[in-house]
């Protein structure tokens, strides 16, 4: 696959992902709905990712095992990073170019609030399957 191509809102901050997977998840816990007002629709892109414009970059420890970052100028959501590994999870909008896009995953589906639904089906995985699974990368 070659290089997708993205930035934020109002072109602040480019990125180049190197290995965006098609197959996104969609995250249903309640930091990823405060932080965008919805479930977190997010493609996996790997660790190859670069970045234009990283002083208007700003990022919050959100968690133990990640951070998330956003552009200081509009507020673009631009990734959820997982700590250990340095893999980053973005915002499937951000990448309209990507074919083949197919929901894969929903994670928190336990904390899914009932105001909406998804007739996709997919793997899920409840608070206490993504708590043990991050119980080492801690």
């Amino acid at each position: 696959m070659s290089d997708s191509k993205a930035s934020c809102l109002c072109g602040a901050v480019k990125i180049v992902a190197a290995d965006v997977n098609p197959k996104f998840s969609v995250c249903h816990c309640q930091s990823c709905r405060i932080w965008g007002g919805a479930p977190f629709f997010a493609v996996q892109c790997g660790t190859q990712v670069t970045f234009e414009g990283e002083e208007n970059i700003k990022i919050y420890p959100s968690s133990a095992w990640a951070s998330r970052g956003f552009c200081t100028e509009c507020g673009t959501h631009l990734f959820y990073k997982v700590k250990a590994s340095g893999e980053y999870n973005m915002p499937v909008g951000l990448f309209p170019d990507i074919k083949g896009l197919t929901m894969d995953m929903q994670y928190f589906s336990d904390a899914r609030p009932s105001y909406y639904c998804f007739t996709n089906q997919t793997k899920e995985m409840t608070t206490a399957e993504i708590m043990a699974y991050f119980a080492d990368k801690m």
